[in-house]
């Protein structure tokens, strides 16, 4: 998914060079990237006129490598960079800075209709591991699991493998989706789906939100670290950013910032 978001219109329609106009890229993960920073940008945009967005939010593998060869001044990740991808930084002179910008949960969602009311940290790791193929195995009613996933760029894709699999890999079968969005509709058009996205992408419709051994994710549970697939997101930069990409972070982890943050539905910081 790419978005872009260009101000200054009446200049574009009067045909007046907007070439001087600030200008700040960002790349990289689609559970920050597709709703949370396009709102702050809407925001920051209200109080910095002249400001230029073009934000890409195509997977955290995206937004990491954008930092190391330059395309970016700030790349979205809802995971932590490999020690891979931090040496092939530092082979180039970057310095791969994070900066926790929100907190999240993966929340493990079914179709509305399926009558499981909760399930086991055991269960999940046996459903995307494709260990159980049929739902009568978990507690419900009977029918073959449609697993869905995110795609292998996806920083959710690695952390859920890590927090909810012990890190074994998804089942032959399931469906690799582009991001959160997706994965809602799908499990929202199929009885039988399961599969995980972001908090702020609970509430789409056809869907129910799992318990997992009776915790459900909510600002509470993942603040506390009781539910168990709770995680932090990132900025990454080339060091200390500077200019635009550091306003735009500060903005960001600021108050204004952290009340949109709550608003779509991540953890604040704070």
């Amino acid at each position: 998914m790419k978005i872009k978001y260009l101000t200054l219109g009446l200049m574009l329609a009067f045909g007046i060079s907007t070439a001087n106009a600030d200008r700040l890229v960002i790349k990289g993960s689609d559970t920050l990237g597709a709703k949370l920073v396009p709102q702050l940008a809407e925001q920051f945009k209200a109080q910095h006129s002249g400001t230029t967005f073009d934000i890409a939010a195509e997977g955290s593998t995206t937004g990491i490598a954008a930092i190391i060869d330059g395309t970016a001044q700030i790349g979205m990740s809802s995971r932590r960079a490999k020690p891979a991808e931090v040496g092939a930084a530092s082979g180039k002179g970057v310095n791969m800075k994070p900066t926790i910008v929100a907190y999240d949960g993966i929340a493990v969602i079914v179709n509305s209709a399926n009558p499981i009311k909760g399930l086991t940290k055991k269960q999940v790791e046996q459903i995307f591991t494709g260990d159980v193929t049929d739902w009568s195995a978990v507690g419900g009613s009977g029918g073959k699991i449609s697993v869905y996933t995110r795609n292998t760029s996806s920083g959710t894709y690695s952390d859920f493998k890590e927090l909810a699999m012990k890190k074994r890999d998804y089942a032959p079968s399931s469906q690799k989706m582009a991001g959160n969005e997706q994965i809602a509709s799908e499990v929202g058009k199929n009885p039988n789906g399961a599969g995980y996205v972001g908090l702020a992408y609970t509430k789409a419709g056809g869907i129910k939100v799992m318990p997992i051994d009776g915790v459900s994710p909510s600002t509470q549970t993942v603040h506390a670290k009781t539910y168990p697939y709770a995680r932090p997101t990132f900025y990454y930069t080339n060091g200390e950013p500077s200019g635009l990409a550091k306003e735009f972070l500060d903005f960001t982890i600021g108050p204004t910032g952290q009340k949109i943050v709550a608003q779509v539905g991540f953890v604040p910081i704070k």
